[in-house]
C-alpha cells in the first residue's frame, strides 16, 4: 500500500516567545520542520501534506521546491480538525502517518515498524512511558491491557494522571478509516478542540484493532515549545551525532563540545578538538587534525591537513598536506594546493594559493591566483576593490614578496620575481627582478622631540 504523510506544524509556539514560526527554529542547523521532512522522504512516502498556521507564507518560503503538498489551517480548531484539513489530498487506501513539526528526532526505522503493524491490524499508536507524564495525554488500557481510549492530560482524573503511559501523537492507518472516525469527533471537552486522540476510542467501540509500539530513544518523542527544550534536543542530537563519528573511527577530545550542523564526512584516523563547529556539507580526509575553536562551513579538507585553533573555512578547497592558523580566516572560492601554508591573522577571499607557498601572517589575499613556491611576508595585501569593482592579482612561480607590500590590483608578478618590503606596486613586474617602491631614508640631525609645556 502506498504511504501518505501529513505533517502538523499549524502551532503558534508562543511559549518560544518569538516572532519566528516555531517549526523554523534550528536543531543541528536544520528547521525543526526539516528533519521531519528528511524524515519523510526517507521512508518512501508518495504523498506529504504539511498543515500549517501561523507564519504560513514564512514556512512555505523556507522550503522553496520541496516537494509537499501545502496546506493552510485557518482556525486552528485541534488536531483533529488540522488532519481533515489535510485528508482531501490523500488517497483513500493510503496508510495514513502523522507526524509533528515539532518533533523533529523521531527515527525512521521506529516510524517503519509502526507503519508495518498499521498495514497487519488497524490502528498503530506510537506510546512512550514517562517518569513524569504531566502535560500528555495518558493511554487508559482495560483489564486484559488493550487500549481503551486516551485521556488528555487537562481532562484526566486523577487516577489517570497516575498512569505513566503516554501518547506521543505519532499514529498510522488507513485514510478511508481516519475520515470516517474523524466525521465522529465532536469538540465536547476542556479546550473546545477536536482532539485527532479521540479516534482512539471510536476506533475501539468500531471493533478496529489499536495497537502500540514505542520508540528506542525518548528524545524521538520530545517536542519543542520553549527554547529551553530546544536546548536540550540540541544537546541529544548532538551526543548522538558525536557517537556515531567517533564509531566511524574519528577521535573527538571531548564529545560533549562539538557541533554538527550539517553532513560531514571523514576519512581515517581524523582528530577533532574541543569546540569545533562543522556546518553544511564538509569532507575531511584521512588523518586531517582540525584544531580548538574551529568553524568550517562547506569544505573540503584534504588528506593530512592541519587547521589549526580558531580557523574559519568556508566554500573552500583545501589540498593534501596544507597547515592553516591559528586565526586564519579563508573565504568562499578559495582553494590552497597541497603543501601551502596559511598563517596567523591571514585572510584569503576567491583566490587560488600554489603549491607549497606561504601566506604566514597579517596578510590579504583576494581575488588572486598565486604561483607555486610563493612566499608572501606579513603585512602584504593585494588592494582588489577600487571602490566600485574588484580586481585580479597574478603571482608566478617562486616570488618572494616582502613584508608590508600593498599589490594595486589589476597587476602581474612574473615568475621568480622578488619585491622589497614596504613596496606599493601599481604597474606589471617583470620575472627574475628585484622591485622596490620606497622613499629615501632620511636622517634629521639634532631634531628635539617635542616635550609638554
Amino acid at each position: 500500500m502506498a504511504l501518505s504523510i501529513i505533517i502538523l506544524a499549524a502551532g503558534e509556539g508562543s511559549r518560544m516567545r518569538s516572532d519566528t514560526p516555531k517549526v523554523l527554529h534550528t536543531l543541528a542547523g536544520t528547521p525543526l520542520l526539516g528533519h521531519v521532512l528528511r524524515t519523510s522522504h526517507a521512508l518512501g512516502a508518495g504523498r506529504i501534506v504539511v498543515v500549517y498556521g501561523h507564519g504560513g507564507e514564512q514556512v512555505r518560503a523556507a522550503f522553496p521546491g520541496e516537494p509537499v503538498t501545502w496546506v493552510e489551517q485557518s482556525e486552528r480548531l485541534g488536531t483533529g480538525h488540522a488532519v481533515r484539513q489535510a485528508l482531501p489530498h490523500v488517497e483513500p487506501r493510503d496508510t495514513v502517518l502523522v507526524l509533528y513539526g515539532d518533533v523533529p528526532l523521531i527515527a525512521e526505522h521506529t516510524l517503519r515498524h509502526l507503519v508495518a503493524l498499521a498495514d497487519e491490524s488497524g490502528l498503530a499508536l506510537l506510546t512512550a512511558r514517562l517518569e513524569d507524564p504531566s502535560g500528555y495525554g495518558r493511554i487508559v488500557r482495560d483489564a486484559q491491557g488493550r487500549v481503551e481510549r486516551i485521556v488528555e492530560d487537562k481532562d484526566a482524573s486523577e487516577a489517570q494522571r497516575a498512569i505513566t503511559e503516554i501518547n506521543t501523537g505519532i499514529l498510522a492507518l488507513k485514510a478511508d478509516r481516519l475520515n470516517a472516525l474523524l466525521a465522529a469527533v465532536s469538540n465536547d471537552n476542556a479546550q473546545g478542540e477536536y482532539y485527532l486522540t479521540d479516534i482512539v476510542a471510536l476506533a475501539v467501540e468500531r471493533g478496529l484493532a489499536v495497537v502500540t509500539a514505542s520508540p528506542r530513544s525518548l528524545d524521538e518523542i520530545m517536542g519543542v515549545n520553549n527554547r529551553a527544550q530546544l536546548a536540550e534536543l540540541e544537546r541529544s542530537c548532538q551526543r548522538a551525532r558525536a557517537r556515531e563519528l567517533m564509531l566511524a573511527g574519528v577521535t573527538l577530545r571531548d564529545p560533549a563540545r562539538l557541533d554538527l550542523r550539517g553532513k560531514l564526512s571523514v576519512g581515517r584516523d581524523v582528530e577533532i578538538d574541543v569546540n569545533a563547529v562543522f556546518e553544511g556539507e564538509v569532507t575531511l580526509g584521512d588523518r586531517v587534525k582540525i584544531g580548538a575553536n574551529a568553524i568550517i562551513r562547506d569544505a573540503r579538507i584534504g588528506s593530512d591537513v592541519i587547521i589549526h585553533p580558531f580557523c574559519h573555512v568556508e566554500g573552500a578547497d583545501i589540498g593534501q598536506g596544507c597547515q592553516l592558523g591559528p586565526f586564519a580566516r579563508i573565504r568562499p572560492e578559495t582553494r590552497c594546493a597541497e603543501g601551502a601554508r596559511i598563517g596567523n591573522f591571514v585572510e584569503i577571499k576567491k583566490s587560488t594559493i600554489g603549491r607549497g607557498s606561504k601566506v604566514n601572517h597579517l596578510s590579504y589575499v583576494g581575488d588572486s591566483t598565486v604561483g607555486s613556491r610563493v612566499n608572501i611576508g606579513a603585512g602584504a595585501i593585494t588592494c582588489n576593490y577600487d571602490g566600485a569593482n574588484k580586481h585580479r592579482t597574478q603571482i608566478g612561480d617562486g616570488v618572494f614578496i616582502g613584508s608590508d607590500t600593498q599589490l594595486i590590483a589589476p597587476v602581474k608578478v612574473g615568475d621568480g620575481a622578488t619585491i622589497g618590503a614596504g613596496s606599493t606596486i601599481t604597474r606589471d613586474v617583470p620575472p627574475g627582478e628585484l622591485t622596490l617602491s620606497r622613499a629615501p631614508q632620511q636622517t634629521v640631525e639634532g631634531w628635539k622631540r617635542p616635550s609638554r609645556k
